[in-house]
């Protein structure tokens, strides 16, 4: 299909005999597919997976994906006709489809929104309404003074507007007038059947092109041609210069292949090359141009043949390979810096040799960077990467790549679980306990790393779950040998765990030791890393400048406009940000309640950290890695460069810096705040305290040196600190596996959370609780928990409240989200309960 074209939306129906039809999922939140029929013409090319246009109501024109074809027309309305197929071959494989249901199912949300988020952008058609003047009522012989119709000011606009242009978009007609408020004019032209109405369907993926020469065949495979060519141009040395260095850049010229795929353009102007010399050949018709279609992502060869595991590490592998022959999935536990990757490689590359894929899901973007560029050397291009940072036309690129066969091994975050494999036979979840496989908004609300479990068993593939620190889950289920379990006690090269020490805040205040908010203890140790010549990460899990500002005369605190929250102060930019909606503004100079101007930060961020490192120890050279630092295209990449080149001391960041990077200047690591981790109202805070500080604490010290880890705390005797001093993960375990099991919480039960939202605080109460009504009615009152506010009561100007749904394991799971799902749209259909929105997350946490 070319790049843009039009389609007619009413299209007369064909010979009544077909009888084919598709049932097409269609990128919007409704609840099902929609049934099409298939025109005799294109019976022979639609396919389960292949893309379509088609008409969604009135004025729509939508694309779809082919989920089903059958002979059984609807019942409830005439289905309409497949405008378009878009694909010679499907791009969505048919056991996508049947993982997009069972997300579908899973997570209680639709088909559609599943397609919405696995789809890139490039790959959904846009369609744009436009309109044109009607050729049959206007005559060239007329003005439209002279019509027999009369026609309003802003309708002459429009009108002479299209006389002169062949068609205008809706947003062009809005400019034109000047107003936002416009369709009642073209549809008043409508009427008058001045004008016609119709959709430009547009492809957004644009395929990289680039302009390449080549020497023109008469003069590349005959040498007297070329001789005279020479002759031609002894006085025109600059058109000489240029076929000298094309010849120079292609040697092989005189083959016909070599000849023919030529040099970029740019490439050979790269030689300081005479523009107007070089067209002018490509005039007379000595060099040919042309365009080609180029990869946007570098080809790379591999540089190393493969890994080389040790005694242990390949015990483990064996370990893993024969749980496989029994378990379809195996969690490896690892320590940090055990080598856990250099298994993942070499168990990839007996996966490739063999014919089959592998997709290997890392939690953050940060992490890929380090570890794409060892498995670069080792699979060069057969090796696709996969992740938000990608522009749209990237992402395609990778997709089709997918599909081709280019990439058997696929290295994303989240997303990639939705990617078009057909032959896959492992699944590799590195750190497979991160919040960040967890999607919250917008629907589906799925995990990706139980998504994957569902794809391998699709596949009847297997999954390796890779982690430092399991999720409480995963090891209960190894433990109980619904996993796999092999554990991997040494780190790499024998190095040996860091040393973790705790610093008294409380004591140091009262000492007045403390620098800005650093222990004596901490400053010191940063203070030799320098001498050392050394690095350090230091890290602190909230980014901007500080929490908040405060009056210290009414204690007045500024909050967001939109959300129940406090305003973070951000001092670079000179703001106040809010980071749930993105309000943003200026710092007053008074406290906008007493007009005070003794106004103070309180609490710290990493900007605040940067700033306070730079005021402390002048001397070193300061990095900040946080979402406001990173937010441009190859950011991480360049921090984690000059971080590993050695061009700074310290590496200031929130939970990006504990992500498996591995740096071997890296000595010590700094927790600035751990109190404030452990004390989170969230029934998995301690888990989380000890997977997070284990994981940036192995950070620290590599191989021939003991690493140092300093955390400051108001309270030495917390013990989950001293089992992260111990590494005394099976201790967490035990203590929280028994706690969950007494007081009902995952693995024991599922979860699912209800939040219902309204702009107005009363109807939000009122829908809550009329809704927590029926659903303990309906399921039981001791299942269902609220409601009751969240931590966060108000984002975006909507009011929360939420339910918590606990259900045993062996409740018809299936029968109840029916339920929920029912029962919260009729919720938002009652009249006492307009623009009220339920939003269910299966699996919250």
């Amino acid at each position: 299909m070319s790049d843009s074209q039009s389609i007619a939306l009413n299209v007369e129906a064909p010979d009544e005999r077909l009888t084919w039809f598709a049932d097409i999922i269609l990128p919007v939140p409704l609840p099902r597919m929609f049934t099409y029929r298939i025109p005799r013409t294109m019976e022979e090319i639609v396919q389960i997976g292949s893309r379509v246009i088609v008409q969604f109501g009135s004025k729509r024109v939508l694309t779809g994906v082919v989920g089903k074809l059958h002979n059984d027309p609807p019942k409830k309305y005439n289905a309409r006709y497949i405008l378009e197929v878009l694909d010679e071959n499907p791009i969505v494989e048919p056991v996508q489809i049947k993982l997009f249901d069972w997300i579908a199912d899973y997570y209680v949300c639709t088909v559609g929104e599943v397609l919405n988020i696995a789809l890139p952008s490039g790959l959904k058609l846009s369609s744009e309404s436009k309109a044109q003047l009607n050729p049959d009522f206007f005559s060239e012989d007329h003005s439209l003074e002279e019509m027999a119709v009369e026609f309003s000011e802003k309708e002459k606009l429009v009108l002479e507007a299209l006389k002169e242009k062949s068609s205008l978009t809706y947003n062009e007609i809005g400019e034109l007038l000047q107003e936002k408020s416009f369709y009642n004019t073209i549809k008043s032209l409508i009427a008058k059947e001045a004008i016609l109405i119709y959709e430009e369907v547009k492809e957004k993926y644009k395929p990289k092109v680039i302009k390449k020469l080549r020497l023109a065949s008469a003069y590349a495979q005959h040498p007297d041609k070329l001789e005279e060519l020479f002759t031609l141009l002894e006085k025109r040395a600059k058109q000489l210069d240029v076929v000298m260095a094309y010849m120079h850049a292609v040697p092989q010229y005189r083959s016909a292949k070599e000849n023919k795929a030529g040099i970029a353009k740019s490439q050979l102007m790269d030689r300081n090359l005479s523009t107007s010399s070089v067209n002018t050949l490509v005039k007379n018709g000595i060099f040919e141009e042309f365009e080609e279609v180029v990869s946007r992502f570098e080809a790379t060869s591999p540089t190393q043949e493969r890994v080389f595991l040790t005694d242990y590490q390949q015990q483990a592998r064996q370990e893993i390979l024969h749980q496989f022959q029994t378990k379809d999935t195996v969690l490896l536990h690892g320590i940090t810096g055990s080598g856990k990757t250099e298994i993942y490689i070499d168990l990839i590359q007996e996966v490739l040799n063999a014919g089959g894929q592998v997709l290997y899901l890392l939690p953050e973007i940060a992490l890929t960077t380090q570890i794409v560029l060892r498995l670069k050397k080792i699979f060069g291009d057969r090796m696709g990467i996969y992740h938000s940072r990608f522009s749209d036309n990237e992402r395609v690129e990778v997709w089709q790549g997918i599909l081709a066969g280019d990439y058997p091994l696929v290295v994303g975050v989240r997303s990639a679980v939705l990617l078009p494999f057909d032959n896959l036979s492992l699944i590799i979840v590195d750190e497979e306990h991160e919040t960040s496989y967890k999607q919250f908004d917008p629907a589906p609300r799925y995990h990706a790393r139980d998504v994957a479990l569902m794809l391998a068993r699709l596949h009847h593939s297997k999954t390796l779950l890779g982690s430092a620190t399991p999720s409480i889950e995963s090891y209960y289920h190894a433990s109980h040998a619904k996993y796999g379990l092999v554990t991997l006690n040494k780190r790499y090269g024998n190095a040996q765990l860091p040393n973790i020490e705790l610093v008294d805040i409380k004591a140091e205040r009262k000492q007045k030791t403390m620098k800005e908010d650093f222990t004596s203890g901490l400053l010191d140790a940063m203070q030799a890393v320098l001498d050392n010549k050394e690095q350090a990460i230091i890290f602190q899990n909230r980014r901007g400048y500080a929490p908040y500002l405060h009056c210290e005369d009414c204690a007045h605190i500024p909050k967001c406009q939109n959300c129940d929250v406090s305003l973070t102060y951000h001092q670079y930019a000179r703001e106040l940000r809010c980071h749930y909606c993105g309000h943003h503004e200026g710092v007053h100079q008074e406290c906008e309640a007493c007009g005070s101007t003794r106004i103070r930060t309180a609490g710290f961020g990493t900007e605040k950290l940067e700033e306070e490192i730079q005021t402390l120890l002048p001397q070193s050279r300061v990095q900040r890695m946080d979402l406001d630092t990173t937010r441009k295209k190859n950011s991480y990449e360049q921090i984690i460069e000059s971080f590993a080149g050695r061009e700074l001391d310290f590496l200031v960041g929130t939970q990006m810096v504990s992500k498996g990077l591995d740096f071997d200047g890296v000595s010590l690591v700094g927790i600035l705040d751990a109190d404030r981790m452990i004390h989170f109202p969230d029934f998995r805070s301690h888990e989380r305290t000890f997977q997070l500080i284990t994981q940036v604490s192995g950070r620290s010290g590599r191989r021939d040196k003991v690493g140092r880890v300093i955390i400051q705390t108001t309270n030495l005797k917390q013990p989950i600190l001293h089992k992260i001093i111990a590494n005394d993960y099976l201790g967490l375990f035990e203590e929280e596996i028994h706690e969950r099991e007494v007081y009902n919480y995952p693995p024991f039960v599922r979860v699912i959370r209800l939040t219902v939202k309204n702009p107005d605080k009363r109807t939000v109460d009122l829908a809550a609780a009329h809704l927590a009504h029926i659903l303990k009615d309906r399921i039981g009152s001791s299942r269902v928990l609220g409601p009751e506010e969240p931590l966060i009561s108000r984002l975006r100007n909507q009011y929360l409240i939420q339910l918590v749904i606990k259900l045993e394991k062996h409740l018809q799971l299936r029968a109840i989200k029916t339920i929920l799902r029912d029962e919260s749209v009729k919720l938002c259909k009652e009249k006492a309960f307009k623009k009220t929105n339920v939003v269910i997350d299966v699996d919250p946490y």
